[in-house]
């Protein structure tokens, strides 16, 4: 496949939106085809899952529910859209990918990794090219996320579990450090949009 597959990571609070938005247009401006994808969601089925696995009002899941679930979205997504336009050498965008499962389920949730890694194997076949992490101190994030408004399922976790998240993020970061660049997403904006922005032209510049 000629495209690539550029993930946008982080906890909750972290500025992911605003992050997404800095780094399409950034993208875009080079002139290569952008497709933008979200998790779980992107595609009608995904989008379905999406309200089951948010929403408070479908109740409480178990776990292994919670990650078979999200991988029954990936593998939609990554089927139906993200394959296919790499195949045909677009940049895809993606708004949290499999490290995301590995943070919340494995970190956050305690599945093995084991069993995530193989879910990861079997279900996507592939991973990032480049993954930006947006870090922030748990208790900065959820008092960001939470001043929004009502939480989603996973948003009303206790700190407890973000601080799991967080950990497994830095780690698989730490293990990994060709494919990802970590941002202080605790900095002032223009200085997240800033190590972004370096982020994605070193990316560039060293795969053109």
């Amino acid at each position: 496949m000629s495209g690539r597959l550029i993930t946008l990571e982080g906890g909750e609070g972290a500025g992911k939106s605003t992050a997404m938005a800095f780094v399409a247009e950034r993208i875009a401006a080079r002139g290569v085809e952008l497709v933008q994808v979200r998790e779980p969601g992107g595609t009608e089925a995904g989008e379905a899952i999406r309200r089951v696995v948010l929403q408070p009002g479908h109740g409480s899941l178990c776990p292994e529910a919670e990650l078979l679930l999200m991988f029954a979205a990936r593998a939609q997504l990554v089927r139906e859209v993200i394959r296919p336009a790499l195949a045909r050498g677009a940049v895809v965008l993606s708004d949290r990918f499999t490290d995301a499962s590995f943070a919340y389920q494995g970190g956050g949730r305690g599945i093995d990794v084991g069993r995530i890694a193989e879910l990861e194997r079997w279900v996507c076949g592939l991973k990032p090219d480049l993954s930006l992490l947006l870090d922030l101190p748990v208790d900065q994030g959820l008092a960001r996320a939470r001043g929004r408004g009502s939480a989603d399922r996973i948003e009303a976790e206790r700190e407890e579990f973000f601080e799991r998240v967080r950990d497994t993020y830095r780690r698989r970061a730490a293990q990994e450090p060709m494919r990802w660049r970590v941002i202080d997403a605790g900095q002032p904006l223009e200085a997240v949009l800033a190590a972004l922005g370096a982020a994605l032209d070193a990316h560039f510049e060293a795969r053109p």
